[in-house]
């Protein structure tokens, strides 16, 4: 399997466990200094290795790339360790955090791997030309963020740990979720620990 055919899977993933729509989100992998990501209005169901778009870390990304590949690019250019960035749009995620400026997850997976997860307020009219340096400066010193209202981007040094990042964090917030609505005692000793 190759990294491009690897990217297709992680990506029709993101679609088949409900963290995008069929024509949401956005995907891409690192490869030295060139990146391959997904194709802007991209059907998950249907993309081909050979759909993907193919970007340098210092040229104006091709037509076709995702409107988000500058973000991409801004993202391996600031951050040697990245070499893979997921763009999703999960539910619970993009809903809990609608009213914080940040997200603590209550549960213990969700603590132990981020503690606190960075929430930007990027407004939807200035989000191009605002996202990829706010996103790529915030992504440097934290391996996932969301932008309020719209979703969660997750790089690391692979496919498989951004992917992990973006499962850990939306089973995080659908437990929040959850427990808000079974009206728990979030004040409790181990809450108040976490929060």
């Amino acid at each position: 399997m190759t990294p491009q055919d690897d990217l297709v899977r992680y990506y029709r993933w993101l679609r088949q466990y409900g963290y995008n729509d069929s024509h949401s989100g956005n995907a891409s992998i690192r490869l030295g200094d060139r990146f391959w990501v997904t194709p802007t209005g991209a059907c998950a169901d249907s993309l081909g290795p050979g759909d993907l778009v193919e970007c340098t870390l210092d040229q104006l990304c091709p037509r076709g790339a995702s409107l988000d590949a500058p973000l991409h690019q801004q993202v391996y250019r600031g951050n040697d360790r990245a070499q893979a960035l997921l763009h999703s749009h999960g539910a619970y995620t993009v809903g809990v955090t609608l009213a914080r400026d940040d997200f603590r997850p209550l549960d213990f997976e969700g603590w132990y791997y981020f503690k606190s997860v960075p929430v930007l307020d990027i407004g939807y009219d200035a989000y191009l030309a605002e996202a990829p340096g706010r996103v790529a400066e915030t992504l440097s010193e934290h391996p996932i963020l969301v932008v309020r209202g719209h979703g969660v981007y997750a790089c690391a040094e692979s496919l498989n740990l951004a992917y992990k990042w973006t499962c850990s964090l939306e089973l995080s917030a659908k437990t929040f979720f959850i427990a808000q609505c079974a009206r728990t005692d979030l004040s409790r000793p181990y809450f108040s620990a976490v929060r």
